[in-house]
């Protein structure tokens, strides 16, 4: 079973939602690009399945990525920092419009993340999204253990990172060996 297959196994047909997703935007000329697990997963090497997939688009194009996608058979609907969409599989697509994330879509870069041709965001974005999410005292615990395996496996795939990291993430994700 190669990636791809093991991806739509795992979430129920969702490489046909993902992959109307990346063709309503790039068909679209939108800059986007996929953030949170989905892009770590582009960059820890080790890819873990996920049911969400993340994504931003240039801040001047949400209203038209939205009725892109709704248009291509996905239902949308609104929150006060995403809009989410939902195809015919597991697979939950959320939009977010977050300032935070505005200026990722300019650093994106080509990727294969199970199978999937797609933009991901910078590796620096990446980790700066997850430290963001760690860092939300109001995030469920179960998600922020989650962020927190994510910003570990992103250092240990790339070392240079711990630098990046606050002092207070040090003291839980342990230092690569260099």
């Amino acid at each position: 079973m190669h990636a791809k297959q093991f991806y739509d196994w795992q979430t129920s047909g969702g490489t046909d939602d993902v992959m109307r997703l990346v063709d309503c935007l790039e068909r679209a000329d939108i800059a986007w690009c996929a953030i949170g697990g989905v892009a770590v997963n582009h960059w820890a090497g080790q890819s873990m399945v996920t049911q969400d997939v993340d994504f931003v688009v240039a801040s001047d194009c949400v209203e038209r990525a939205v009725s892109l996608l709704e248009s291509a058979g996905f239902r949308s609907e609104r929150f006060d920092w995403s809009v989410n969409f939902q195809g015919r599989s597991a697979v939950s697509l959320q939009l977010s419009t977050e300032n935070f994330y505005r200026d990722f879509p300019s650093r994106a870069v080509p990727a294969d993340v199970h199978g999937i041709l797609l933009r991901v965001a910078s590796l620096e974005d990446t980790l700066a999204g997850k430290i963001k999410a760690w860092s939300e005292p109001a995030r469920r615990q179960s998600k922020r253990i989650k962020d927190l395996a994510d910003i570990a496996r992103l250092v240990e795939a790339h070392p240079a990172l711990w630098n990046s990291l606050t002092d207070a993430l040090k003291q839980q994700v342990q230092r690569p060996e260099s």
